[in-house]
């Protein structure tokens, strides 16, 4: 019990020492030690680190999570530790209205269709993007936060060491001066070497830790690079699979109408791309090839045809056509096989044969 009495109260006074030491120096009335040039240099870029870190980090999960509420949830389970909900993100939402809405029309349907395939290309970006989220907080998150939560706490706490020792020195080196009397002087010189010895030691301990920031720039470039690559594979995966999904949509008509609406509304029908060149057209379903197209094609005569979905025309050459009207064509030698000549009224154009439906 006295010995844990007498340890409060050198605790104690050496506590008050420091804070007056501290005090004085705050105004001037005290000399202060200063470190040396390059253990201020490591101190200096070891702040640096941990500051850019930080905003690294912090802007690195707003890319990853736009949504800040996510944010905050996430960053609650991971300090509960519990493990965070499997939620479907923004591209797989989509993909599912997508699908459900392709069924809803009829996936028979040229826009059914296109729906589903589009939906089912949201869901795999949406499953692509959480592996690239994923890898990011383990190959990249993760180390930048070993390093504040780790590295850098160690190092700030040798730091407040090395400022006690500090203080501990120079409040020595005050009572040095202020030695009269030899037993005191004596006393002080003891002391003071102490002082010393500990603050060079605690210089020395700290100096080894902030040269370790070296090692931790090093890694965190390796932790970049790991980043960097994942982006890359990320992006690139997305673009092969739109890519697909532009070559899965090329076999449909490039415009479509409310085929729901009457053929007195199809001037409501909403145009989704513009009409592709002639080369890109697809080709013609097995009724266009028919003895008829046949018969069309080797003579001078003309047929009646339905159109099955609105063109708007690319040049003067073309005409325009809406849903479900019904045009007279022609077959012109020398045109190309996937156009026909279209009249309607004193209007004459060429059109896709693909937009057309020969009528009897």
């Amino acid at each position: 019990m006295e010995f844990n009495v007498r340890r409060l109260a050198a605790d104690a006074g050496t506590f008050l020492s420091r804070a007056v030491q501290l005090t004085e120096e705050t105004f001037g009335q005290a000399e202060k030690t200063e470190l040396d040039a390059h253990l201020e240099t490591l101190l200096i870029r070891a702040e640096s680190t941990k500051h850019w870190t930080e905003k690294i980090m912090k802007q690195t999960e707003v890319v990853l999570q736009p949504n800040p509420n996510v944010r905050m949830e996430e960053f609650l389970y991971e300090k509960l530790d519990k493990k965070v909900p499997t939620r479907a993100n923004n591209h797989e939402l989509l993909g599912e209205c997508m699908i459900d809405s392709g069924h809803e029309f009829g996936p028979g349907t040229a826009y059914g269709s296109a729906l589903v395939k589009c939906g089912e290309t949201e869901k795999l970006l949406g499953s692509a993007e959480k592996e690239f989220i994923h890898s990011s907080a383990i190959n990249f998150l993760t180390p930048f936060r070993n390093f504040i939560e780790g590295d850098f706490k160690t190092i700030s706490k040798e730091r407040k060491l090395l400022q006690n020792k500090r203080l501990d020195l120079d409040a020595a080196k005050n009572r040095m001066k202020k030695a009269r009397v030899a037993d005191a002087r004596s006393a002080a010189e003891t002391e003071l070497r102490i002082a010393q010895s500990e603050f060079d030691r605690q210089a020395e301990i700290t100096r080894l830790l902030l040269e370790g920031i070296g090692s931790t720039h090093a890694h965190h470039l390796r932790c970049l690079n790991d980043f960097v690559d994942a982006q890359a594979a990320y992006y690139a995966q997305c673009y092969q699979y739109m890519v697909n999904l532009q070559k899965q949509l090329g076999s449909f008509p490039s415009t479509f109408s409310n085929n729901n609406q009457p053929a007195s509304s199809s001037s409501a029908s909403v145009s989704v791309h513009s009409a592709p060149p002639a080369a890109s057209l697809p080709a013609p379903p097995p009724s266009q090839t028919s003895p008829a197209l046949n018969e069309l094609r080797s003579t001078s005569g003309t047929r009646k045809a339905r159109v099955l979905y609105d063109y708007d025309a690319a040049s003067s050459s073309e005409l325009s056509l809406l849903a479900d009207e019904v045009i007279t064509v022609s077959s012109v030698p020398g045109m190309d096989s996937d156009w026909l000549m279209g009249q309607r009224g004193n209007q004459k154009g060429k059109v896709p044969i693909t937009y057309l439906e020969l009528l009897n």
